[in-house]
């Protein structure tokens, strides 16, 4: 109830006071409510806890993505997120060498990315790194250090948990990783400042996260095209992993309503362009992502031609639409800085400027990231 009417009256405060009135509601929420947000935090550790490996993704996705994503990323230096990690701290390793390069990991998880990046710099000879690996999920982290344990990796890499609220940056980093994390934190205005405050002035903040709706829903212009295509397919395909059920119509589920599932995606891309500056930045996919997923992924044979044709239609349809801008990207990769960078590099004319999607009633914040711009010089 109190979520709900708090949904109701935020449209009647100003864009500006926004901020502080999320403070206040979530002070009144704890006072009401104390358990409501403890619960949300338990289940969503509970979720991930039943996960052996939370990046797992069905064949049909590995279909599209070696078909279509690689030789997208390919023309920017690397062909998946890890390798744009690696490449980039590396870079920081060298320029620092012979000093230590210290490298914070927020939501690490299992840390099974941190892991192999740690083993493959190891066996090119570069030995002066340490991740910091931080979660709030002390059974993940305790995955990972057993993992690491196990390879002999303790002097490279060290594991704590980690609560954003109270993190109060002691030191700085010459790299901060977030992997498919962002899209779980409430306060991302706060752990953007701080992350700012942590990173070093030449340091390397690399992101691979959501940046779609809100719970991972579709915005009205895609949900019309992914409910206009979901009636093409015969039922087989539109079995629910998750639910056992066959949704006859696409279903436009929030997913952050018990945990924090993409409880602020819609938020990440125009916070960053506020917060930050970009040196790299790919935006990709939208409709296609339903089709692919964890939840009817599954339903789609890549050995199959109709499937495949299917497959390969739906990502035409939404590449033409990305790069008219009528459709925005719901993933990204990002390489950024504290300061200005000389060019951004892209896909196409992609760029993150041309990518957002300003929230509705967000007018304030294009505001203020055009007046940066301007000032800063630098092409949006």
């Amino acid at each position: 109830m109190l979520g709900a009417s708090a949904r109701q009256l935020k449209h009647w405060v100003p864009a500006p006071l926004r901020p502080f009135a999320r403070k206040v509601y979530r002070r009144v929420r704890g006072i009401l409510a104390p358990d409501g947000y403890a619960d949300r935090v338990h289940k969503e550790l509970e979720i991930y806890n039943a996960c052996a490996e939370v990046h797992d993704l069905p064949a049909i996705a590995h279909y599209w993505s070696n078909k279509y994503l690689v030789p997208m990323l390919r023309t920017l230096g690397f062909s998946n997120p890890t390798e744009m990690f690696r490449k980039y701290i590396a870079r920081a390793c060298i320029e620092n060498s012979p000093h230590p390069c210290s490298i914070l990991s927020i939501g690490a998880g299992g840390s099974t990315i941190e892991i192999a990046i740690a083993e493959s710099l190891l066996a090119d000879g570069i030995r002066n790194f340490h991740f910091e690996c931080v979660d709030i999920n002390p059974a993940l982290l305790e995955r990972g250090s057993r993992v690491n344990a196990e390879k002999g990796l303790q002097e490279w890499l060290s594991f704590s948990e980690f609560d954003v609220n109270a993190w109060n940056p002691r030191r700085s980093y010459h790299v901060i990783l977030a992997s498919q994390c962002l899209h779980h934190f409430v306060e991302l205005e706060l752990l953007f400042k701080k992350i700012r405050q942590a990173l070093e002035p030449d340091g390397f903040f690399l992101v691979d996260d959501m940046i779609g709706r809100n719970g991972h829903q579709r915005w009205p212009e895609a949900l019309r095209i992914v409910r206009q295509l979901w009636r093409e397919l015969p039922d087989k395909y539109k079995y629910n992993r998750g639910t056992g059920q066959v949704e006859k119509e696409y279903e436009n589920t929030d997913a952050s309503v018990i945990g924090f599932e993409g409880v602020r995606a819609q938020d990440i891309l125009p916070l960053l362009l506020m917060h930050f500056h970009f040196e790299v930045f790919i935006g990709f996919a939208n409709i296609i992502d339903p089709f692919i997923d964890r939840t009817f992924g599954p339903n789609f044979d890549p050995d199959n031609a109709w499937d495949r044709s299917f497959i390969d239609r739906v990502h035409a349809f939404d590449m033409k639409n990305l790069e008219a801008g009528t459709l925005k990207p719901t993933h990204m990769y990002a390489v950024l800085r504290t300061h200005p960078t000389v060019q951004t590099k892209v896909f196409k004319h992609l760029t993150p400027g041309f990518c957002v999607r300003w929230p509705p009633r967000r007018v304030l914040w294009r505001a203020r990231y055009l007046l940066r711009g301007w000032r800063a010089r630098v092409p949006l």
